[in-house]
């Protein structure tokens, strides 16, 4: 199995009350009756989008995808300065999927996340595991504080010139990430967008050598979706996501009896392998795949080893 399924539209979707003037969207897609699978998207603050429908046979499938708080076609939007950003946290978000489960009527469900979507996801299982059939992980994050001091400090490293525009931005002080969500508090709009665009800079810098995936897809975003974005990544970087520090790896142990499949690219330099590798050693029912060729943004390998991971979880 190689090839992804064709592109589909849901048969049902609504935006679900979870509380704090929160309204959260999700769509349903595939087989009504089939096996539920969960879709939990990155950033934090990107918004689902229709591909990761591809990886899962509608036939087989129910396919569940949502729009964490602020983001996408969740309302209120970070995008908003007047969105309360003190009710947007990894609780809250668990929180919410758990009220979508049971709004939805699904005993246990797949989950799948890749990026931030894997810490969500670990998040949510850890603290649920009794409904959770299955766990499908592509570059796997934990949001240490030591993960995010790479990819907004230490791969400065790589990316010299680059990395100093971006702390160009913000030169008072050596916490860079706040000092970016300090500007998403700006009032004024024109500082807000300035500092929104050189945050998604740098994130597309990251990616830029990874000629196999998709290079330049942070700036790429529309206004709106860009600084909502940008704003909900800097409030979870900045707060390392309100996880205590290694807590998703060291309590990996509450994940024994769930399958799981792990898949990340050796050539990831925004998120090193070395998280995968100690979320594997951690979780003995998880296997660890590594895509030789892939960075962050995939591969047709990358893509193939997904397809993979999911037939798994078919039957």
């Amino acid at each position: 199995m190689t090839a992804p399924f064709p592109p589909i539209d849901p048969y049902a979707d609504g935006l679900l009350d979870v509380g704090d003037g929160n309204h959260v969207y999700w769509c349903t897609s595939g087989n009504p009756e089939g096996r539920p699978a969960l879709v939990v998207h990155g950033g934090p603050g990107s918004g689902s989008t229709p591909g990761p429908r591809k990886t899962f046979d509608p036939n087989i499938f129910r396919i569940v995808q949502f729009d964490q708080r602020g983001c996408g076609r969740s309302t209120p939007s970070a995008a908003d300065p007047a969105t309360d950003m003190s009710v947007n946290t990894t609780g809250h978000l668990v929180a919410d999927m758990e009220r979508l489960r049971e709004h939805l009527g699904i005993e246990r469900w797949l989950l799948f996340g890749g990026s931030w979507g894997s810490t969500l996801v670990l998040a949510y299982a850890e603290r649920y595991p009794e409904r959770v059939t299955g766990i499908v992980l592509v570059g796997v994050t934990t949001t240490r504080r030591r993960e995010t001091d790479w990819l907004y400090r230490g791969l400065g490293r790589l990316l010299p010139a680059e990395w100093e525009r971006f702390r160009a931005v913000v030169p008072d002080t050596d916490d860079l990430v706040d000092g970016y969500r300090l500007l998403q508090e700006h009032p004024d709009p024109d500082v807000r967008r300035h500092a929104a665009v050189e945050w998604c800079r740098w994130e597309d810098a990251a990616i830029a050598h990874e000629s196999l995936g998709s290079p330049g897809q942070y700036s790429a975003k529309v206004d709106a979706a860009l600084l909502a974005f940008v704003r909900i990544c800097t409030h979870y970087f900045a707060h390392a996501a309100w996880l205590e520090e290694g807590a998703l790896l060291r309590d990996a142990h509450r994940l024994a009896g769930i399958p799981g499949e792990l898949i990340h690219g050796r050539l990831d330099i925004s998120s090193p392998l070395e998280t995968a590798w100690e979320l594997g050693k951690a979780w003995p029912d998880a296997r660890l795949h590594v895509i030789e060729d892939s960075g962050h943004t995939g591969s047709p390998a990358m893509g193939a080893a997904l397809l993979r991971a999911v037939a798994r979880f078919a039957y």
